[in-house]
């Protein structure tokens, strides 16, 4: 079932008239896309984030605006990271037939047993660019570790075949990537490498007095 967010058209205006808006609680936002004129509209924050929470970033929901049920999905946002508020969002309005490409949270499953080794795991790269039908985005697309060892890339060309969405990315791309674990040695070089500069940088100024 589509979640249904009422909107409210807005003029462009004044920053003075966004601020005021944001006071009262609403989200300044514009819709353009599949079947509908670009507008100007406003979004209460509080139904928004309620959505969001409930069909995901990518997921569709419908604007209903002025009378008329608007299938979209978020197409960018502007976050105010102190107060966890949405300044501003757009959204765009899809054909639920048609396919989109979205970028989707890449997330790690099993044990990796070159971490069990003394391994660390790092991801290079955290999402994914997908071809899918709205109705099918996914919250995020696993990729299993378990058999990764030290110094062991995993590209998107090792899970393509078994990844039932279309990735758009290189095969080349890095997903994963476990290295060797710092020996004592190169733990004690890091260590002491704020003070060699400190030392190189006051030397320098010795040398300019």
């Amino acid at each position: 079932m589509t979640t249904t967010v009422k909107t409210q058209l807005r003029e462009k205006g004044k920053q003075s008239n966004l601020t005021k808006l944001r006071g009262e609680g609403f989200v300044p936002a514009v819709v353009y896309g599949y079947n509908t004129d670009a507008s100007s509209i406003a979004v209460s924050q509080i139904d928004l984030l309620k959505t969001l929470r409930e069909v995901g970033r990518n997921g569709v929901m419908q604007l209903d605006i002025d009378g008329k049920a608007v299938n979209v999905v978020l197409s960018d946002y502007q976050m105010d990271v102190l107060k966890g508020n949405i300044l501003h969002a757009d959204f765009l309005a899809i054909n639920m037939t048609d396919e989109l490409e979205v970028s989707v949270t890449v997330v790690t499953t099993g044990d990796s047993v070159g971490v069990s080794k003394g391994g660390i795991l790092n991801q290079p790269n955290r999402e994914l660019v997908i071809k899918v039908k709205p109705s099918a985005i996914p919250d995020s697309i696993e990729v299993d570790v378990t058999d990764l060892a030290i110094g062991d890339i995993l590209r998107v060309v090792d899970i393509r075949e078994k990844c039932e969405f279309n990735i758009l990315n290189e095969d080349d791309y890095a997903l994963i990537a476990i290295s060797s674990p710092r020996t004592d040695e190169e733990l004690e070089t890091s260590a002491d490498e704020p003070a060699v500069a400190a030392d190189a940088e006051n030397e320098t100024d010795s040398e300019k007095v």
